[in-house]
């Protein structure tokens, strides 16, 4: 079995790891790996080996992991040390008491990427933070298809990930290239996963619904859906401006604003080209600004019906909408009208797609006579029954609040393993995290509560 230093740089062979050196403990530190950037030197000595991964970092900052042999988890964490005597006083404390050291470069993780773990055809993540996200509550959460497409049209590349049913993957994604490769995806972690085929379909709001706008996050899941969005320019305060969405043939502008949370009617919408920044300042003076996420330039679609629609919790398609534009019926200031047999059958078809991705879920849409294009999309607010994070039936279940921690979960398991007793976790955590990790491993059931 490879150790944490050997796997990681076997990932480095065929993958973009962050900087790293590492060290066997001993009177004199041997040298066990290096993948700097133009130099994997196999002689530097401890000092020497700080020193040029320092130079290197573009924070100029490092973090140090300890681990034994066969005890990859639970050793010491120290992040962000840009001293170079700091660095290597603190990796010889360690290698004094036996402990193997890898030195890695630090990336900042509010730089605008995400980072999260992909297993089993599934993909967690959020800005922000490090992979270890997926333990924390409203980690974004998608199919592995439907997480590439978003993050391919948000940062203008798909993360570079493989093995993706077969193994579970920590990553990075940045807007700035890093790493040893110097490549836009980082890999931390790579781990034998079990077959995992359960599905679980987006919820949001979630961190990276709420990075970008709750609207530009709805859109985006229409559109990696595969239906009829119109072009959408997003300027973000968070990332780079990009485009999604088809043209609908108006030329003709919407200029929205994507509230972090959804909030109707609040924020200010107009039709035709406004100066950007007036609107800003605008919302600036009357306080508004902070909610918003981005600001959002869409095409107009030539709406001979308009309306609202939704899947049920029994999975029955109910359109409504009125001719020509849909404000009024939004607004409550019209009633709904007797709408095409076409049209409805457009907008159902619309639902079925984004049911079939999401679960229920509500639109906001407009039909120009030949197909229905989707102004809005949001999940439906029906819940369904607890997702399973470790098949198996249960004669017995234990309530355990995640916000008490792994370890806490680990004692649990401890006692109760082989008992007939399952879990149900309460608290919003990732399937993929370690939670999950412990539970399967042990063979006890487990279910994700609210």
């Amino acid at each position: 079995m490879l150790e944490k230093d050997a796997v990681l740089n076997s990932v480095a062979d065929r993958a973009n790891v962050a900087q790293f050196v590492s060290f066997s403990p001993g009177d004199r530190p041997a040298l066990r790996f290096c993948r700097i950037r133009g130099s994997e030197s196999t002689d530097l000595d401890l000092p020497s080996a700080i020193r040029l991964l320092l130079d290197q970092s573009l924070e100029n900052s490092v973090n140090i992991r300890s681990f034994r042999p066969g005890q990859t988890k639970g050793g010491e964490f120290v992040y962000g040390l840009r001293s170079t005597d700091d660095v290597i006083g603190a990796a010889n404390r360690l290698l004094r008491f036996g402990w193997f050291v890898i030195v890695n470069e630090t990336i900042d993780v509010n730089d605008g990427g995400v980072s999260g773990v992909s297993m089993g055809r599934t993909m967690e993540f959020a800005p922000g933070d490090t992979p270890r996200c997926v333990e924390k509550a409203g980690t974004c959460r998608l199919s592995f298809e439907l997480g590439n497409r978003v993050l391919q049209t948000v940062y203008g590349f798909a993360p570079e990930l493989e093995d993706a049913a077969a193994k579970r993957v920590e990553f990075s994604i940045h807007p700035i290239r890093r790493g040893h490769r110097h490549g836009h995806t980082v890999i931390w972690e790579v781990e034998e996963a079990p077959e995992f085929k359960t599905h679980f379909p987006p919820q949001w709001p979630n961190r990276f619904s709420q990075f970008l706008g709750d609207k530009v996050f709805g859109l985006l899941i229409a559109s990696a859906c595969g239906v009829h969005v119109p072009r959408t320019v997003v300027m973000s305060r968070q990332v780079a401006p990009f485009v999604f969405g088809e043209s609908t043939g108006t030329f003709e502008h919407w200029q929205r604003t994507a509230p972090s949370i959804q909030s109707p009617g609040e924020l200010p919408t107009s039709f035709g080209w406004t100066d950007p920044f007036e609107t800003w300042e605008g919302m600036v003076r009357n306080g508004t600004a902070e909610g918003c996420a981005s600001l959002i330039s869409q095409e107009g679609v030539e709406s001979m019906f308009a309306g609202a629609a939704a899947v049920t919790s029994e999975g029955s398609p109910v359109v409504e909408g009125v001719k020509g534009r849909g404000v009024g019926f939004m607004l409550g200031q019209k009633a709904p009208e007797t709408l095409p047999r076409h049209v409805q059958e457009d907008v159902e078809a619309v639902l079925e797609i984004l049911a079939g991705s999401c679960g229920p879920v509500r639109i906001e849409w407009a039909h120009d006579g030949r197909v229905a294009w989707v102004l809005q999309l949001h999940v439906g607010g029906v819940s369904s029954a607890p997702n399973v994070i470790s098949a198996g039936d249960a004669d017995t279940w234990i309530e355990y609040a995640v916000k008490e921690g792994l370890e806490g979960l680990r004692e649990l398991v401890g006692d109760i393993g082989g008992k007939g007793i399952g879990v149900r976790l309460i608290g919003d955590v990732g399937i993929t995290s370690h939670f999950g990790d412990l539970l399967r491993g042990e063979g006890i059931p487990g279910v994700l509560g609210r």
